[in-house]
């Protein structure tokens, strides 16, 4: 599953005391309304509860591709090119200051990530760019068909922001926006893309669910069969998912502007040796498949070692501390997912431990009683995996533009009564006044309502 991005909030600030357009006065005006909604957006997905965020998800993506438009127009006219056929002209009144709250950024544990201040437009633009990246991510529940679009289209958003030569060779951006971060998001990206392909077809783990649902009363299990030619495609594609995700960690592991949040580097760890424990496991179906089930053992064991699994099984159950810890946390899983609470930060690697568990316990026991084959050593199969097969062509991201009808009509002056939307949500610096007003477990905007001068007014 993709990581669960927090989305950043940003600070209120009016585009129009920092640019002005001799050409279209009104482009700064109309740019600073859209990014206030942007900003309400983003405030209101933050209080909302882990269940209903993902529904509110479509409601910051429309904000975010409202905006972008006219943020990547006053980009392009303040640094004196035309957008499209037409001439605009903007000026930079003054640099522009904004705050955006950093979500990847290590910070101490129950404290809100730092807020710093960002100056100049290409942070800006990174920072929103980014964002829409995140939705991106986050869109994935409905089908796979759709998970597997947005996240492509994030893969191709966070190329797109290294393409721009302003945000790459910036040396003063937060750590969130840095191009090493930004690479290794776009990494993840195509790396969960690519594992979608084989994890849609892969009904080794429905079968694992099934046999874990107390509820199911299918005793005449008949065990699931992939043919012999798609499990070892299935492999190379993990493979090359996995080379992905080798390539985020590093990025993140070797970035030197700061730290990285803890739980994006294990996520981009744990879906590391997910992918390559898929890709041992089904090699092992493959070896299994042609009569080897001997061979087929080692690939699990090997498997195993990719899962960062070091217990042997006893008659299908975990042995030592190590097993006690994993299985602790497999249920701790469990529970998120049955709450619908944000769940996946394990990449999917103890639903994987769980089929290959299963396939061990089964080939184990057929081996000991009709076989009889021995098991080789695994380390010589890891070592000669076969390579990476890539399955998606990378895609272009298309930036929405403003057309020619609505550019031109920034061409008028605003009215003297015009002004920008300025947001009905409170700037994200005052997060931290908020909750201290509310009592604690009061119904967000009900404080009042606790106060002891609210209660004596209200029998009098």
């Amino acid at each position: 599953m993709p990581l669960p991005f927090t989305l950043p909030t940003t600070s209120s600030v009016l585009l129009s005391d920092y640019f002005s357009s001799a050409t279209h006065p009104a482009l700064p005006l109309h740019a600073a309304t859209r990014r206030s909604v942007v900003k309400d957006a983003l405030k209101k997905h933050k209080r909302l509860s882990a269940q209903s965020r993902s529904t509110h998800l479509p409601t910051v993506q429309d904000a975010l591709t409202s905006y972008i438009p006219y943020l990547l127009t006053l980009n392009t006219a303040t640094s004196y090119r035309d957008v499209g056929a037409e001439r605009v002209d903007v000026e930079v009144e003054k640099p522009l200051e904004v705050e955006w709250r950093t979500t990847l950024s290590a910070s101490i544990p129950g404290r809100e990530a730092a807020r710093p201040k960002v100056t100049g437009l290409h942070h800006e633009v990174a920072f929103v760019l980014s964002t829409l990246g995140y939705v991106q991510s986050l869109l994935r529940t409905s089908t796979i068909a759709t998970a597997m679009k947005h996240l492509l289209q994030a893969h191709s958003i966070f190329t797109y922001i290294l393409s721009l030569p302003t945000l790459s060779a910036a040396k003063n951006a937060p750590l969130d926006v840095q191009p090493a971060t930004i690479s290794a998001l776009a990494s993840l990206a195509l790396a969960e893309a690519t594992l979608i392909v084989v994890s849609k077809d892969d009904p080794y783990t429905a079968a694992v669910a099934e046999d874990r649902d107390e509820t199911n009363r299918d005793w005449m299990f008949k065990a699931p069969t992939i043919p012999k030619v798609r499990a070892h495609l299935f492999a190379r594609i993990c493979l090359a998912a996995a080379e992905h995700a080798t390539q985020a960690c590093g990025l993140l592991t070797g970035n030197s502007a700061g730290k990285i949040d803890d739980d994006l580097t294990k996520y981009a760890n744990d879906l590391r040796r997910t992918a390559r424990g898929k890709a041992a496991r089904f090699l092992a179906i493959d070896t299994e498949l042609s009569g080897k089930t001997g061979e087929g053992l080692a690939w699990l064991r090997g498997a195993k070692k990719e899962l960062g699994l070091s217990v042997e099984l006893e008659e299908g159950k975990r042995r030592g501390f190590k097993g006690l810890k994993q299985s602790w946390q497999e249920r701790r899983e469990d529970r998120k997912v049955e709450k619908g609470g944000e769940w996946g930060l394990d990449a999917g690697r103890f639903e994987e431990a769980r089929v290959v568990e299963m396939l061990e316990v089964k080939w184990d026991k057929e081996n000991s009683t009709v076989n009889v084959q021995v098991v080789p050593p695994f380390e010589p199969l890891l070592a000669n995996m076969p390579s990476g097969r890539e399955y998606h062509s990378r895609q272009v991201y298309q930036p929405p533009t403003l057309d020619a009808d609505t550019l031109a009509q920034l061409r008028a002056p605003p009215e003297p009564t015009e002004y920008a939307f300025r947001g009905d949500e409170e700037d994200s610096g005052g997060e931290d006044s908020y909750r201290k007003n509310e009592p604690v477990g009061a119904f967000p905007g009900t404080g009042s309502e606790y106060s002891r001068s609210a209660t004596a007014s209200s029998y009098y």
